[in-house]
């Protein structure tokens, strides 16, 4: 629907400009309604009740009288989507993309940023960014840990010194207890992918004394899949940690068909009681930057300038050439990697790289290098095989999450997991093609990232939790986002309420700016431990 309002988009600018002062509604209940609660249970009809920001009631059959009673008969009411892997550190606090649109008509009320190591590192400064002016969607923090080390060693590949450990240890306790809700690692980008392992056991343990998560973009998601998913084992089971492994995936051609034994990694050390958790976006291709997908990790340490001298060394660039050689052939040439922005070449923007070297009468590695020399590139790889997507989703501890951040339409053309990802999980999955039960892909959207998080106010409709809620048409929930146009809303999300505040009235988003920054409580032991 909001599609075809779009020539409207000033009037929505001005409406989300003015919309920061909503209040949440008193007394407001759902009547009639399918419900699924987030424990993945089976669904009743009945009635969720909330009064300003908290859920008083749920309950079955008739529904209690209120001041404002929706008629749900039909619709499916949730709890309101928690995305787990956001990189909406800058968005939520722009003064064009703080409303998370995008969001909210997917049903998501929470993003989780600060993922793959990378994104803000005050974290009390952030939250209070946040909460200065509200957000469209509530916001939990991790801490980047890549960030902090650019900041206390820059891109060197070593060991962290003592003292350098310290000085992490002590920045990553501050912002435990400023509010974070664990910490976070890009092990494939720099400086993360230099970081020993000994060196985030270190630094995890300090966030197992917050009983917060370690969640890992790991070592590799391609060859060596299974060690980089082993290595993440470690770090929990040697720190204490739970452990949470960030868009799960089995890449590269050669790979397809090993989802399977990524799976069974994971749920051998869960029979063994090791807390292991994943998430994943339910496309086939990836989306990161150029430069670390293709080029080894050695080849860019010390920074961009080493990066380049590395390029300009005869024998050196012999040695990158052949890796970069060997990745390529995994992507049928380049053909299958599509450059979605470049600030250089801004007309390679939608071709892949194949398509690229076939119009400049050169090769796909000749463009790869050409790309990183000049600029920045983002891209989308069709790296993965849509049965190892479906195989991943249907295992109940892995989250649904978009790896996606804020936007508004645009002329760019990023991955569409950012406007489709939940419509796609529950509407086109689960709801047309039966892959997983309903019940299931709203839990792995709920109360599974609740539960992986440690959130207690959120995930569930139970009274006295946050009247975080999503109200959305079964037979309308799709994504309608593509690769060729990437900025299309989704449909069917009828209704959301975040923190008791109107978002989405029938299918429009209101402009109300209700999220507030999500700062975890301080456990008790740990709260002890820093008074000494």
């Amino acid at each position: 629907m909001l599609n075809r309002l779009l020539p409207y988009a000033w009037l929505l600018c001005f409406f989300l400009a003015h919309a920061s002062t909503a209040k949440a509604q008193d007394d407001v209940v759902l009547s009639g309604a399918t419900i699924y609660d987030g424990t993945g249970g089976p669904p009743f009809v009945g009635y969720v009740a909330f009064d300003n920001k908290v859920i008083t009631a749920v309950g079955e059959g008739a529904a209690p009288e209120a001041k404002w009673t929706i008629d749900a008969t039909g619709l499916v009411v949730c709890p309101g989507f928690i995305d787990l892997h956001t990189h909406s550190d800058s968005g939520v606090v722009s003064s064009t993309r703080r409303a998370c649109v995008n969001y909210l008509l997917q049903g998501c009320t929470t993003s989780v940023t600060g993922n793959c190591g990378g994104g803000k590192r005050l974290v009390k400064q952030f939250y209070d960014d946040v909460d200065e002016v509200g957000s469209g969607t509530n916001v939990a923090h991790l801490i980047p840990q890549g960030t902090f080390r650019q900041y206390v060693i820059g891109s060197e590949d070593r060991p962290a010194t003592d003292e350098e450990l310290n000085r992490m240890r002590e920045m990553v306790r501050q912002s435990m207890q400023e509010g974070a809700w664990g910490m976070s690692t890009g092990l494939i980008y720099s400086p993360g992918t230099f970081t020993p392992t000994e060196e985030l056991i270190e630094l995890a343990k300090v966030i197992h004394e917050f009983e917060g998560v370690y969640a890992s973009h790991i070592r590799d998601e391609e060859a060596d899949l299974l060690p980089a998913i082993q290595e993440a084992i470690r770090i929990g089971d040697e720190s204490g940690c739970p452990v949470h492994i960030s868009h799960l995936k089995s890449a590269g051609t050669s790979n397809w068909g090993a989802a399977h034994l990524a799976i069974r990694t994971i749920e051998e050390a869960r029979a063994k009681g090791n807390k292991v958790t994943a998430d994943q976006y339910p496309y086939t291709a990836l989306s990161t930057s150029l430069t670390p997908i293709l080029f080894p990790s050695w080849s860019r340490a010390g920074g961009e300038s080493k990066f380049i001298a590395r390029l300009d060394d005869p024998e050196t660039a012999a040695k990158i050439h052949a890796e970069v050689s060997r990745k390529l052939a995994d992507t049928s040439d380049g053909e299958r990697i599509f450059i979605t922005s470049c600030s250089t070449y801004p007309s390679y923007a939608g071709k892949n790289l194949k398509q690229i070297a076939n119009e400049e009468n050169t090769t796909s590695l000749a463009i790869a290098e050409k790309i990183v020399r000049g600029s920045r590139a983002g891209i989308v790889s069709f790296a993965m095989s849509e049965d190892d997507v479906r195989e991943i989703m249907k295992r109940p501890w892995v989250a649904t999450a978009s790896d996606a951040s804020t936007r508004v339409p645009s002329s760019s053309r990023p991955h569409p997991r950012g406007f489709g990802t939940f419509p796609r999980k529950i509407g086109f999955y689960s709801l047309r093609e039966g892959i997983i039960p309903l019940e299931q892909a709203i839990r792995s959207s709920t109360g599974l990232p609740a539960d992986i998080l440690g959130m207690k106010r959120r995930g569930y409709l139970q009274p006295g939790r946050a009247a975080d809620i999503v109200v959305f048409d079964p037979k309308k929930l799709i994504d309608k986002a593509t690769y060729e146009e990437p900025s299309h809303y989704a449909e069917g999300v009828e209704y959301v309420f975040v923190n008791g505040t109107l978002a989405v009235s029938e299918g429009v988003p209101t402009g109300a700016l209700a999220g507030i920054a999500l700062r975890k409580p301080q456990p008790k032991v740990a709260a002890k431990s820093n008074t000494k």
